[in-house]
Parts: structure tokens; sequence; C-alpha cells
């Protein structure tokens, strides 16, 4: 069988740079060798401190590769070259009409989206838990949110995308709404079909952004979820780095259709990125689109056939951990094949406590929080690392260790028909309440100084505006923003997490029941 052919365009011009033997005198000041090659002036015990370390080997083969804007290189904020071509291969491999390489991660997408498409005045309808750089955009570009409230997984308490209707109905009470701004998938690696959002949206004319961080892989794979970019999403980032074989900060911004005004996006990218981009950042996006073009579905087989065997071992063997997934009796949800998030279901040790332990035998996780261990399972994971982990899991499961954690409080839905909040904890479940869709506000760039807040009991709030962004956690979602006006059902809400022993983030300790709110003067 005849080995496919795999143009990529920034590796290939490097490599023709590097052959040249260029003398370098220009930026950067490594000259494109080991900084300490030339000792000679040096002491004999400097030499020998020197020579005894070989940490700048690490970048022995990076530092002649990492150039600047020359003649021969191409530039990434005015790319005619092989940037531009390289670009453009990303996009039609993940199916865009249009790609930008990202130098600074996921956030300077996030940012050059939402400052290249909003203003003043505008409103843009989005998810209630949403990246920070989302939030720093809107701040910085000083519109208008409307929080859309996440819905939670009934039995594991995992949150969700905001409903479908819910979206609709935001819709039809901000008609003049200029975008939907939705994260899919979650940290959690649960995520949902957006066709159906971009039928709606588009239906209004409007614009859906997504942040798909942790789904590069999507599309890419027959048991992968679907992509944003498949479900017709106008822009989508995504974070490369976190999925694919890319470097770290490396990412892409895919862009489709009209609606969209695509040169003002790409004119906050030059003025939010930096102008000395990576070249190796940029060729690493280049190397991970060209290996997958060659490869395709098979570059995620010895993955994938990992990620069976860690969870046919916590499914079927273990009689401790369980599998979040295995809680989900939510059919219109997909989960991530790569993305193991178990518990324990003894309740006796926190994910925190867990992924703790997973350290201490050499296994790192993604992340951990008070009840869940989430493990990202690499696309060319090897069967001995495998082994690994699995060896790792069944001694933690050995060991006694006399934990007596408390059980974790987590977010429950108590009426799955009508996708109502309530809190368990314990054996104790709380009355449903319900939400109605928050009122447009405009994000502070600064937190308010005290002069302009006072502290009042959280009863006595209802009407008057946040001081702060409260975060109950778990689940980590945001459950009121400063500068939001505080509504009764939220006040009952915080209440009975509050007397469930659930803990927030932007609350002391010591300031329990009560909530800082903005002084009447100065809303």
């Amino acid at each position: 069988m005849k080995m496919k052919i795999i143009t990529m365009p920034i590796v290939e011009m490097l490599q023709r740079h590097a052959e040249k033997d260029p003398l370098s005198f220009h930026v950067p000041g490594h000259k494109g060798k080991i900084p300490l090659s030339n000792v000679g002036e040096m002491s004999a015990e400097e030499q020998l401190s020197i020579s005894q370390s070989d940490s700048w080997s690490l970048f022995e083969a990076i530092f002649p590769i990492d150039v600047t804007e020359l003649s021969d290189t191409d530039d990434l904020h005015d790319a005619g070259g092989a940037i531009a071509e390289a670009q453009q291969l990303a996009a039609n491999f993940f199916g865009a009409e249009e790609t930008s390489f990202l130098v600074g991660g996921s956030t300077a997408g996030n940012l050059s989206l939402v400052l290249g498409c909003f203003e003043r005045g505008d409103v843009i309808l989005v998810q209630r838990n949403v990246h920070k750089s989302v939030l720093n955009g809107l701040k910085l570009a000083g519109a208008s949110v409307v929080f859309l409230d996440t819905e939670h997984d009934s039995t594991s308490g995992l949150p969700d995308l905001p409903m479908i209707g819910t979206v609709e109905k935001a819709l039809n009470r901000w008609p003049h709404a200029k975008a939907v701004f939705l994260s899919n998938p979650s940290y959690y690696g649960w995520s949902r079909n957006l066709h159906p959002y971009a039928e709606l949206v588009h239906q209004w004319d409007r614009l859906l952004l997504i942040d798909e961080a942790h789904g590069a892989h999507y599309g890419l794979h027959p048991r992968f979820p679907s992509s944003a970019l498949q479900a017709g999403a106008d822009a989508v980032v995504q974070s490369t780095h976190k999925t694919l074989p890319a470097m770290t900060m490396a990412a892409m911004l895919h862009m489709q259709g009209d609606r969209l005004n695509r040169d003002r996006v790409k004119q906050m990218l030059a003025a939010l990125q930096s102008s000395s981009p990576s070249y190796p950042l940029m060729a690493s996006l280049d190397m991970a689109r060209g290996m997958l073009s060659q490869y395709g579905a098979k570059w995620f087989e010895p993955g994938l056939h990992a990620a069976d065997a860690i969870r046919g071992w916590l499914r079927e063997r273990s009689s401790r951990y369980g599998l979040a997934e295995d809680l989900l009796h939510n059919e219109d949800i997909r989960t991530d094949p790569l993305r193991i998030v178990f518990y324990d279901q003894e309740g006796s040790e926190t994910g925190i406590e867990l992924q703790k332990q997973l350290e201490r035998r050499g296994c790192w996780a993604e992340m951990a929080d008070d009840r869940y261990v989430v493990l990202l399972v690499g696309a060319q994971s090897s069967s001995e690392e495998t082994e690994r982990l699995l060896e790792a899991l069944i001694d933690m499961e050995k060991e006694d260790n006399g934990s007596a954690s408390s059980p974790s409080v987590r977010i429950k839905m108590a009426d799955e028909a009508h996708g109502i909040p309530a809190i368990e904890g314990g054996s104790s479940v709380i009355k449903p309440i319900t939400r109605e869709l928050a009122e447009p506000i405009v994000l502070e760039r600064f937190p308010l100084e005290p002069h302009r807040l006072e502290q009042i009991p959280l009863l006595q709030a209802v009407g008057r505006k946040s001081g702060e962004t409260i975060v109950p956690y778990p689940p980590g979602i945001p459950i009121l923003m400063e500068g939001e006006t505080i509504r009764k059902e939220t006040v009952e809400l915080m209440s009975r997490l509050q007397a469930s022993g659930v803990r927030f983030q932007g609350m002391k300790l010591s300031e329990k029941g009560l909530v800082r709110v903005m002084c009447i003067e100065s809303v």
C-alpha cells in the first residue's frame, strides 16, 4: 500500500532555513544554539558545574528552529507563505472555511472572538460556567451578558449545557442578542449534540460561538462525539495541545459562514497575540495536523484500547471505585471515550484524596474535585502505561488508610422533568426551586473598591446588586456573578447550600450568612 504523502509547510520551511547553516545577527538571543557553548574564559569551577548540567541539552533540537520573522519564514500576523498554507490545510482537515493558529492557547482565541464580535451595548447569551477567558473578554468589551444557567445530571451531579429550551426562552426575551456562547465539552468530557443549538440560533440569524477547548479530537474517530464545526457553529476555539500532539499553548480558532466578521476577529488576534509568535509552537500545530491527516482515525486506536481496559477494570473488577458515566441516564449526553471520570463509591475519600494517592504512585491525573478524579488518556497510550495505572488503582484499593472524610455534597436534579436543581447531602434531599432567566449585566473590569460595597444578611439581599461572584464548590459553577441582581430563588438556593455544608468560593467562612452587595449610591 502506497504511503500517503503529507505536506507540513511550516515544518518544511524551518528545516530549509536550518539547512542553510544561517549565521544569526537577529533575535532571539540564543542565536539558534546552546548559549553556553563557549566557556573558555570561565573558571575551572564554573566550567565543571556547567559540564555537569545537561539542562540546556533539552533545547538542543528546539533552538535552531526557534527563529523570528525573516524573509524566508513568513509572518503569522501577515501570513502569505508557509504559515498561510498550514492554516488553510488545518481548515480543510478540521472542516472550517478559515483557521487561525493561536500561540496563546484558547485564551487568545476566546478573547479575540469576544472583542472582535461585540462592543459596549451589545447583549450576549453566555453559558454560566464558561472559561474565565470568555468572561475577561466580556469585561474588556463592556458588553451586556445574560447568563444561561447550566443543567446538572440527576445522578452524577455533573454540569451539563443549558437546555435548548433555556436558550430559546432567552432568545425570545432578548431578541436583539447578538450571539450565544457555549462551552462544549465540559472539563469532565460530557457533551451534547450541538446541531439543534446551531439550528435554533441561526433561525434568529445570530452567532453561535463555541469554546471546544477540551474537544479538539471530536469528529476525528467514529467513537468520538461530533465536533462543533460539524454541527454548524460559526466559530470554534480548540486547545489543540490538550488532546492532540501539539505543544502547550498551541491552539486553533476555526471560522465558517458569513455571519462572522472575520476581519475584525483577526485584527483582535493580531492585537492580543505576541508580535513575536513562537515558531516551534506553530510547527507543532502543523505537525499535529499533518500526522492526523496521514494516519486518520487509527491514530487514536491505542488510546481507545487503553481507555477501554481502564474502564473495564473499574466497571467489572473494582470493588470500590465507580465510573461517573455509569450514573448517567440522560441519552442526550455523550461522554469522551478518552476521558475517564471515577470516584470512591464508599464515599470515604474525595476525588482530591484519590488524586494524591495516584500521585504517590507516580500517576498524575488531569484534575480532581470533592468527588471525582478525571483521567485523560493519551491517544498513543501504551499497554505498559495502562498496566502501571491499573497497578496503582489496585494498590490503592487494597490499602486501608483509615480515611473517614465526610461524604461529598453534590448538585442533584430532584425533578428531571423540569430540570430544577436541588441539593443532596448525606441522606437529605432539599426540595427544588425555580430559576428564572437572569437579567443582562455589564461585568466590571476590576474588583469593586471596598467603599462601594457593604455586607448585609443574605436574606435581606433580594433585589440588590451583588458585589461579588459566588461559586459553590462542588460543582464550581457561579450561581451569582458580580453585578447581577440577586433574585429570591438565588437566595433560597444559597441558603439551602449553606445548610447542607457546601463550601463557597467568594464567601469567607467568617462571613457565612452575609453577602457583599453594591452600595445603593454605587449602582
